[in-house]
């Protein structure tokens, strides 16, 4: 079979079914849909789902509805809507009509009536654990409910009575009567209906009974005309009854498709357990840059074409993967080389003193030699600055790429310098180095002669300004956090956060534009965190300038590079 392929790229099998049926006359247009339920933050998987969704639709002319699953009020809220929109829209898709299950309420009503009309649906006042007890095993079949046969006009009186709020919850439900030996356990008179006596976050209270999510879901793509209903693998044994009650309905035949679900080690994609992880403090938010949820990783400072890249080389499967956080990694940090500007920041200061150097003066400094259009800035340079700590070497060493007593190295963008006394306090530790610059090293001026191995980075202290710098390790110690015995917390990395309070900057980037992304030389790429505000000045590592983590005896170290 000759293999298909898009601007040099495979399809992809849910792709595939698309081009065939489209080829084959089966649809006119394509309309997808996504699907979210209101109770939490997006998170990777979902972004994977989104991509997937509004992706196929734009590939092939077609559109995508959002809707929001809000059957189960007592877990959803505005909050979480208003998320999600904001978290599609940064993604860069546009749903062609926003839509909420709620909004077919009356319809899906009708639809429970027209089941118990034609015999399909009965009311049942077994509690939830009698009918778990009736289902049966896999291997062996379950037990028809002693109320499955009551009449049709019995059952249309105690449903109309469930809706006008006679019966407490838990006392009935509504169940579709299929068949209690199927092998499929979802076939063994799956509810339809159950009593909630829950404020719904748009209906009000004038619901009190809520259709669950088989029921609901299938009938609102019918509702809509959406011809690819693309699900993950989890719903592959609810399809049977997707396809059951738009059969029995005589509905618009959606039709529903399944893919693998998008796993990334050393986090967990469930948004029960990243509830827990918000609710007991282990992370500041649900946009805490830790999180794997979508407003986390914009925190951070991911950019939305590197979360879009990420899941276009994960790719769509139809088994179950772990895909390597360090994937994503990648993306991120080969988009923020492109657009990233180039700042100076020292986290841990020791003190230089250029003890020849007189005026302050200004040094020209690309903002980004990858981008020939984004310029230069001028950076003041004075006579005491600050370098890193850890570029001085006591000890001189040949070759070494840092400054030590009788070398030299030379000063990102201004001038080579040499290292001519050392400055210690009373317990021999070093508090600053004094140094003599060669007049005739300027970068690009350079008629000095003289060779270094190294250039470090620097900032002026009389220009300098004050920042806070959060560095982040992986969430969790193990790469899968649930497949390990015990609660999952406790494979949770205490030392995921890292504070540096007072690190010290060029000028430039107290002036800088919210929203910027910056390569700090040397350092990695960060973004400035939402907490900063006025004179306080924040930013959180996105990435490093490469790979910056390393397993060891199955936990994480964190790899310094340079």
């Amino acid at each position: 079979m000759e293999e298909r392929k898009e601007e040099g790229r495979s399809l992809n099998f849910i792709e595939e079914i698309i081009d065939n049926d489209l080829k084959a006359g089966k649809y006119t247009s394509i309309l997808t849909r996504f699907p979210p339920e209101p109770n939490g933050y997006l998170h990777m998987g979902h972004a994977s789902s989104i991509c997937l969704n509004f992706g196929v639709a734009q590939k092939f002319g077609g559109k995508t509805n959002l809707r929001f699953d809000d059957t189960n009020p007592e877990t959803e809220d505005t909050e979480y809507v208003e998320s999600i929109k904001e978290d599609i829209r940064w993604l860069g898709f546009t749903w062609a009509n926003e839509f909420y299950a709620s909004d077919y309420f009356d319809k899906l009503y009708e639809f429970a009536v027209q089941l118990i009309k034609q015999g399909d649906a009965y009311v049942d006042d077994l509690t939830a654990d009698e009918i778990a007890e009736q289902k049966g095993t896999p291997t062996e079949a379950g037990k028809n409910s002693s109320f499955r046969d009551r009449t049709v006009e019995e059952n249309l009186d105690l449903f109309a009575r469930m809706k006008n709020g006679e019966f407490e919850e838990g006392k009935k439900t509504l169940r579709a009567k299929i068949d209690m030996a199927s092998p499929n356990m979802l076939l063994r008179d799956p509810l339809l209906y159950r009593i909630k006596f829950v404020h719904h976050h748009r209906t009000g209270d004038i619901w009190c009974i809520y259709p669950m999510y088989d029921f609901a879901h299938g009938q609102s793509d019918s509702i809509e005309h959406i011809t690819h209903s693309i699900c993950t693998l989890e719903f592959v044994p609810h399809r049977a009854l997707y396809d059951w009650c738009i059969e029995k309905l005589g509905i618009y035949p959606s039709h529903q498709y399944e893919f693998a679900r998008l796993n990334v080690n050393y986090t967990v994609m469930s948004k029960r357990k990243l509830l827990q992880l918000v609710n007991e403090k282990h992370v500041t938010g649900w946009d805490d840059p830790r999180m794997p949820t979508i407003s986390g990783m914009r925190r951070r400072g991911f950019t939305a074409s590197a979360i879009r890249e990420f899941c276009d080389r994960a790719g769509i499967a139809r088994r179950e993967k772990i895909n390597d956080i360090s994937l994503l990694e990648f993306c991120v940090r080969e988009e923020l080389n492109k657009i990233s500007l180039r700042r100076m920041v020292v986290f841990d200061p020791l003190k230089v003193v250029i003890t020849n150097f007189k005026e302050d003066i200004f040094v020209d400094i690309e903002n980004n030699p990858e981008d020939e259009n984004a310029g230069m800035r001028s950076v003041p340079f004075s006579k005491e600055i600050y370098i890193e700590r850890e570029d001085f070497l006591e000890t001189p060493q040949k070759k070494a790429f840092r400054l030590a007593y009788g070398q030299s190295v030379r000063l990102k963008g201004a001038y080579i310098i040499t290292c001519n006394e050392v400055v210690k306090d009373i317990e021999g530790n070093v508090i600053e180095v004094h140094c003599t610059y060669h007049p005739d090293s300027k970068s690009g001026q350079d008629t000095s002669g003289i060779k270094v191995h190294g250039t470090l980075h620097w900032v002026s202290i009389l220009h300098a300004k004050q920042v806070e710098i959060r560095e982040y390790d992986r969430l969790f110690k193990v790469e899968n956090p649930n497949n390990e015995e015990g609660d999952f917390k406790e494979y949770i990395n205490d030392d995921s956060l890292h504070v540096i309070p007072n690190a010290y900057a060029e000028p430039a980037l107290a002036d800088d534009k919210a929203g910027e992304h910056f390569q700090f030389l040397r350092k990695g790429y960060f973004f400035m965190d939402k907490d900063s505000g006025g004179d306080q000045l924040i930013f959180n590592k996105t990435v490093g300038l490469k790979e910056g983590f390393v397993k060891k005896d199955g936990g994480l170290v964190t790899e310094k590079v340079k």
